[in-house]
């Protein structure tokens, strides 16, 4: 009899459906910091590649389909009962946490750059999942919107991505340095396409010269040098646009590199080079983005100098590693020539900012 009351009474004390989602989206995303910044667990036991890719890619299959057990149940009338709401929440929590756990289980040893990219996966899974339960609590059930929830919530695409992830260190190397070629390389077409369109009389034929004068000192309107680039901005952008093909170069090179003498146990090593490759599409972007008008030079010369730094950088740390297996005969040296002969001329051109 007391058993029956104390099961009554917690039946009672069960938030209603919509309050406990409300509860269960907020829980999954106090879990996303420590995602973001944890550590690997310690464990006695050696680390079983095999395992770890079957426990994580299980994981992930669980967690789809508690998503889709989420979504049926609540994109429709009636609402399930606060007991029912409870036991799904908790398998949704349970199944987040399982996954959370697997990628905590793979140690730094098997090399940053792979773990981040189980980080970042895993990430995407929870965020997904907690943007799911947002979106049941906004949407009424049966509502037209419902219908595309499981084809295209980021929790589904997050899980199917999973099998997809790189398998050792070498490979994730290989994975970012292409992503990092392929962003230079989009940031260098769009500076030639901007180079190709430029117009070097826009903005210089006015109606007339008293619209021209009665213009040229309002607050906020648009001289004409902020409309195009002069000549002596078209002359600096020649060996900005040739230090980005530089950097094109050294990505491609050093992918290259890595992809035919990179080794799967010199992870430290592989890091490194990721590392500073990651770096280099970051400084082309603030390269791109100042050349275009009104072009400052000292803010030229200043990203070009950032950009060659990290170049360098990037270059001899490939240089020192095991995937330049004889360094005095590479073609580093004539890349570095190559970069410091930009950047010489940049500084011939902007000399007068200084």
């Amino acid at each position: 009899m007391a058993s029956e009351t104390a099961s009554a009474a917690s039946v009672l004390t069960l938030a209603p459906p919509l309050e406990q989602l409300r509860h269960l989206a907020a829980e999954l995303r106090l879990l996303l910091p420590g995602v973001r910044v944890g550590e690997a667990r310690e464990s006695t036991e050696e680390f079983n590649r095999e395992v770890f890719w079957r426990r994580l890619n299980e994981a992930a299959v669980k967690v789809s389909w508690e998503a889709t057990v989420l979504t049926t149940v609540f994109s429709r009338l009636p609402l399930p009962s606060p007991q029912e709401t409870q036991r799904i929440s908790e398998q949704v929590c349970a199944a987040i946490k399982a996954i959370i756990a697997v990628y905590y289980s793979l140690p730094k040893e098997q090399g940053i750059t792979l773990r981040k990219l189980v980080r970042s996966a895993t990430l995407d899974i929870v965020d997904g999942m907690a943007q799911l339960v947002e979106v049941l609590l906004i949407t009424p059930p049966q509502s037209p919107e419902n219908s595309n929830l499981i084809s295209y919530n980021n929790v589904w695409v997050a899980c199917q991505q999973v099998p997809q992830i790189p398998k050792d260190n070498k490979a994730a190397a290989l994975l970012m340095l292409t992503k990092s070629v392929d962003f230079v390389k989009d940031a260098h077409e769009e500076m030639e396409q901007a180079v190709e369109e430029c117009d070097p009389y826009c903005g210089l034929l006015n109606d007339s010269e008293d619209d021209n004068h009665s213009n040229e000192d309002v607050l906020g309107f648009p001289s004409n040098r902020d409309l195009y680039w002069s000549e002596e901005d078209q002359e600096l952008i020649i060996p900005c646009l040739a230090l980005v093909r530089s950097s094109k170069a050294c990505l491609k090179k050093i992918r290259i590199l890595v992809a035919e003498n990179g080794k799967k146990d010199q992870v430290a090593q592989l890091d490194d080079i990721v590392d500073i490759s990651d770096e280099i599409s970051p400084s082309v972007d603030d390269l791109a983005l100042s050349i275009y008008p009104p072009m400052c030079h000292l803010t030229v010369r200043i990203n070009s100098a950032k950009l060659v730094s990290v170049l360098r950088k990037a270059l001899e740390i490939t240089k020192a590693s095991h995937v330049t297996p004889q360094p005095e005969d590479s073609w580093i040296p004539l890349l570095i020539n190559a970069v410091d002969h930009c950047m010489n001329r940049i500084k011939e051109l902007t000399q007068s900012e200084i």
